[in-house]
């Protein structure tokens, strides 16, 4: 199968990024949290739904 372009840069961004905080999860989410409260934009939190059982067989 052909590789998209499109993946193949956003994987190689994404092993980047990773790349240049260790791959050490906090230090990223510290990162984007950081960049977050910085970017002058408004962020949103939403309240997680919640999944109703289904019903019937």
């Amino acid at each position: 199968m052909k590789e998209d372009p499109i993946v193949a840069e956003i994987r190689r961004f994404r092993e980047e990024h990773a790349e240049k905080y260790g791959h050490d999860l906090k230090r990223i989410v510290e990162a984007l949290r950081e960049y977050e409260a910085t970017s002058g934009r408004k962020v949103v939190y939403r309240e997680p739904r919640l999944l109703l059982k289904k019903t019937g067989s």
